[in-house]
């Protein structure tokens, strides 16, 4: 009888959760378009899991180089969100994708002239967002943000 009821048990477990089990996982994609940051770097500039874009950090560099663009905290905040929306585009999304942001000041005291400039680039409802000073940023650049974007 133990064993009745434990087949039974099995297979009514594995027809409801079978499907699952047998999907096959997202494949990962590495991608380095060039468009932004030199494809030379030791990173990619993004990774699409499936529907979901993992941007790396971006900063205010003029594209297909490592120069920052002149203008402090709005002007590289202006141009971090130009390669954001760049690499988005490249990759098929758009900003509308993008579902959270991770925002690194070298001064949070920063943090109202960068979201003066980042409200330009978003509307509502506005993207999941995190902020935070650090100490120091990659090439002295006044931000970085990375995002996660989801397209249906």
């Amino acid at each position: 009888m133990n064993r009745l009821i434990h087949a039974l048990a099995m297979t009514c477990f594995a027809a409801v959760t079978g499907p699952a089990f047998a999907e096959t996982p997202p494949a990962i994609e590495f991608l380095n378009s060039g468009k932004v940051t030199p494809a030379t770097l030791p990173f990619s500039e993004a990774v699409r899991v499936g529907n979901t874009l993992y941007l790396s950090g971006q900063i205010g560099i003029q594209p297909g180089t490592l120069n920052l663009v002149a203008g402090g905290i709005q002007a590289q905040a202006r141009q971090t969100l130009e390669n954001i929306k760049t690499t988005l585009e490249t990759h098929g999304y758009a900003m509308r994708d993008v579902v959270k942001c991770t925002v690194m000041l070298a001064d949070i005291a920063e943090w109202a002239t960068f979201n003066e400039v980042y409200k330009t680039y978003f509307a509502p409802p506005y993207p999941a967002r995190s902020a935070l000073g650090a100490n120091g940023l990659a090439m002295g650049a006044r931000v970085e943000v990375e995002c996660l974007a989801v397209r249906n």
